[in-house]
């Protein structure tokens, strides 16, 4: 059974995976070059961690074999401000190989690199960009409650414009360029200083005017790129007359030609189906299905005698989110140990400890905190994107805990009379009708029908002395003084109901 749902949730996978995944790249795959020259790295759709993970490989793979260029072919609105930062390092690393970013329209794309991809874009030795195609708007954002975009901090921003500055000043792209695609409060100009031309903010203008009155070189104001208040994008032709892009070829054997490389001697290096299925598993929607179907079929286990098919769901569901995250090296030690921890507190709780208290709640606690932290690649947040990204990560685990609640109750009901449930409820009841009383038909008989005298007022519980004996005792709704005679006339569990014998 457990191998029949293993495959069942395999096959769900895969057939989650997009069609466009699956297609073929604009150059042959690098199983059908012997010997490649370059290496076209697609970076298409949302910046996510399954692709920096994916970057990283490639990136690896290329250094590995001696390629003499990567050429990143970059189509995207953009995405995780993390997962760009991480990629930018990736293509800095490879200092002995040149990186390209060539920004192409495509049938099925959008023809840009905003946000994140404008970020990664400068991260390349040279930048080419198809006509028609866009590149800028690269200051971050969050996802505000209701679900819109809303600016970032400017704690986030300065770190974004600071990565920004210094990948232009690295790679020889104007400065200015950069800044004022991260911060809408950068102006850019384009200016002639002693007859050079260079593109300056207004910061760098002011100073370049004060050193002309000092005796300095004369400083002219061409134009004005982009004015305060908006972020800065610009087309293909716009990045190569300012000198940020390289030129402008329309299809790769364009490109091949300005970089002078032979097109039967460049490869693709495509994500294969671990990547496509990894990229499925830790996105949102299935990461809720493995939780909810993880956690229902935990609470299913613990309640049930041996191991059995929820046990083998929950093992299979939570080695697959753990897993798939371990490879975007989100799972470490701690997340395991917090896992393991919280497991053994539940258990201890269940069949150790009676009732539901501390080392209940505290398991629950350490299993949904590994489940948080094994999204996300931190622990303790800095920045505002990162507050954001946990927010949305305990919101998820938290829904998705009070649904596998709700599901286990419905079981309950629905299937409360099973052995899996028996040991969360009563076997039986004890009725009145059938015998059963707090007190002994040996106690209701020795008090029955006897007599004594009031000790306190009766109002109407109070004490009595019956047979010698003092005893809590209550009247049968009547006020009864001190010192009254009293007869018992009830046992009632235990009560002991009496009235006035005057």
């Amino acid at each position: 059974m457990g191998r029949g749902l293993l495959i069942g949730l395999w096959l769900l996978i895969v057939s989650l995976v997009p069609a466009s995944a699956q297609d073929g790249g604009s150059a042959p795959d690098s199983s059908e070059v012997s010997e490649p020259d370059a290496y076209v790295v697609p970076i298409h759709g949302a910046i996510d961690r399954p692709l920096a993970v994916y970057i990283s490989r490639s990136v690896q793979r290329a250094r590995a074999d001696g390629v003499s260029f990567v050429i990143f072919d970059i189509d995207t609105f953009g995405g995780r401000v993390d997962s760009a930062l991480e990629i930018t390092t990736r293509i800095g690393s490879l200092t002995d190989i040149e990186t390209v970013a060539y920004v192409r329209v495509r049938p099925e794309g959008t023809g840009v690199s905003w946000s994140a991809g404008a970020i990664i874009s400068m991260a390349a030795d040279r930048i080419y960009m198809a006509p028609g195609t866009s590149m800028g708007a690269a200051a971050p954002v969050l996802q505000g409650p209701g679900g819109g975009q809303e600016a970032a901090s400017e704690k986030t921003v300065s770190a974004v414009r600071t990565q920004m500055a210094a990948l232009a000043e690295k790679n020889g792209y104007p400065r200015a360029i950069a800044l004022a695609m991260v911060d809408a409060d950068v102006r850019v100009l384009e200016t002639l200083v002693g007859g050079e031309r260079r593109i300056v903010t207004g910061e760098e203008l002011a100073r370049l005017q004060e050193e002309a009155e000092a005796g300095g070189p004369n400083v002219e104001v061409e134009s004005t790129i982009s004015e305060e208040g908006k972020l800065l994008s610009l087309t293909a032709g716009e990045m190569e007359r300012y000198g940020v892009s390289s030129g402008s070829p329309a299809t790769f054997d364009e490109l091949y030609g300005e970089l002078g490389v032979e097109a039967e001697r460049v490869a693709e290096l495509a994500p294969d189906s671990a990547d496509r299925i990894v990229s499925v598993i830790t996105g949102s929607a299935f990461t809720s299905l493995l939780i909810l179907a993880g956690l229902v079929a935990l609470f299913l286990e613990i309640t049930s005698p041996g191991f059995g098919i929820p046990g083998s769901v929950a093992v299979i569901a939570f080695s697959l989110l753990f897993t798939a995250n371990f490879m975007l090296g989100r799972v470490a030690s701690l997340e395991l140990l917090l896992f393991m921890g919280g497991l053994v507190l539940l258990l201890l709780e269940v069949f150790v400890i009676p009732g539901f208290g501390v080392a209940g709640i505290s398991g629950l606690v350490l299993l949904l905190s590994s489940l948080i932290l094994s999204m996300q690649g931190f622990i303790v947040p800095e920045f505002d994107w990162q507050w954001d990204l946990l927010n949305r990560n305990v919101l998820l685990v938290l829904a998705n805990t009070v649904g596998a609640f709700l599901a286990f109750a419905g079981f309950a009901y629905l299937f409360g009379r099973t052995d899996m449930f028996s040991r969360l409820k009563l076997a039986d009841t004890q009725e009145t009708t059938a015998g059963f009383t707090v007190q002994t038909n040996e106690v209701r008989e020795r008090y029955l029908g006897r007599t004594g005298r009031a000790v306190s007022t009766l109002r109407p519980a109070g004490s009595a002395d019956i047979d010698d004996e003092r005893v809590s005792v209550e009247s049968d709704g009547e006020w009864i003084d001190a010192g009254t005679e009293i007869e018992v006339i009830r046992v009632d569990g235990n009560r002991i109901i009496v009235r006035s014998r005057s």
